[in-house]
């Protein structure tokens, strides 16, 4: 087996001599420049590909003033990072759109306020901006991190909207579709399980369940914290049972909550969706792993993550100004448990 040392490797000169094209071109077409038309881009690229040719990433770097690295900045525990779905979810779309580009992903959980050592890697050059994925009110560096590089938000920021860029959903009109499904299947007595309140995502759509009891001239039911987690919405359920009673439906504000309240409604032996009808939130996996299959309110989790990666290149290459606000829709999907 032979080897080509990196002295032997394919040049910038090289690709552009087999193209038949300058070596700026091969240079602009590397680079993911706009300006060349596609029949001499694409031949560029069929170059790159006969040729073997590797760009050198450290001189670009140095060349453009880049790292060419982004943050994804996590502000959780190592736990919930991994049991998250739909924190997987985005970054799996953050991680589509990277694939497109020269960038790599530094991932870095920060639970709750990360150490100086962390701000001083944020500050210090290590990476060009960075996207940051289920973040509470507790978090007190996000305002220093927004001084210090281009961000962008998963979810709207405490911080408030005119000072960062965000991509959510309309978090308020879902927890409005969800609650509206139950009210029109007759359920009268509405619970909430809820996510973290420190987190707007959560106290919006306990907001879009307010919203639609308020229509319907309905008293909320009970209200219970099931932190986002299956554990919790085992928890939270239990609690609304054996302290609140009778409930004839249930807004469970995340699948991943519903996922383990069901269980528990069954358990007492409830039927779902006969005695007690029962809305997610997400249409991650877990809404077709329960038990009984779960109505839902979908959000594009996963397109979210990749317009996240798109609106944060769109920043650091000048083509947009913060602030940015990017609202997507939710929509209710109808299984079996509502």
């Amino acid at each position: 087996m032979t080897t080509t040392s990196r002295a032997h490797a394919p040049t910038l000169e090289a690709v552009a001599a087999r193209a038949g094209v300058s070596r700026a071109t091969v240079s602009r077409v590397v680079n993911g420049s706009p300006t060349v038309s596609a029949p001499i881009a694409e031949a560029v690229r069929q170059a790159i590909t006969e040729l073997g040719y590797v760009p050198n990433r450290a001189a670009r770097s140095l060349a453009s003033q880049r790292a060419q690295a982004i943050a994804l900045i996590v502000p959780e525990d190592v736990g919930r990072f991994f049991g998250d779905l739909f924190i997987s979810d985005v970054v799996a779309g953050i991680d589509e759109r990277l694939e497109d580009s020269d960038y790599v992903l530094n991932l870095m959980i920060a639970n709750h306020d990360p150490t100086g050592k962390t701000m001083r890697y944020l500050a210090g050059g290590a990476v060009d901006g960075a996207i940051v994925v289920s973040h509470h009110t507790s978090d007190k560096f996000l305002g220093r991190l927004v001084e210090t590089l281009p961000v962008v938000f998963s979810g709207r920021s405490t911080m408030g909207e005119d000072q960062v860029n965000v991509v959510d959903v309309d978090n308020r009109h879902g927890g409005w579709l969800a609650t509206r499904r139950l009210i029109e299947r007759g359920c009268r007595r509405i619970g909430i399980i809820t996510g973290p309140l420190t987190m707007q995502g959560a106290t919006d759509r306990l907001a879009g369940w307010r919203d639609a009891l308020d229509e319907a001239g309905l008293e909320p039911g009970p209200v219970a914290d099931g932190d986002f987690t299956m554990v919790g919405g085992v928890r939270a359920m239990r609690e609304i049972l054996d302290t609140h009673g009778h409930v004839d439906g249930m807004f469970i504000s995340s699948d991943l909550m519903a996922s383990g309240a069901i269980p528990v409604l069954l358990s007492r032996g409830l039927r779902v969706p006969e005695d007690v009808a029962v809305v997610g939130f997400d249409d991650s996996s877990a809404a077709t792993s329960t038990a009984v299959q779960l109505t839902t309110v979908r959000q594009p989790s996963r397109e979210m993550g990749r317009l996240m990666a798109q609106m944060l290149f769109d920043v650091l290459d000048g083509r947009i100004a913060s602030p940015n606000e990017l609202i997507l829709p939710t929509e209710l999907v109808v299984r079996d448990s509502a």
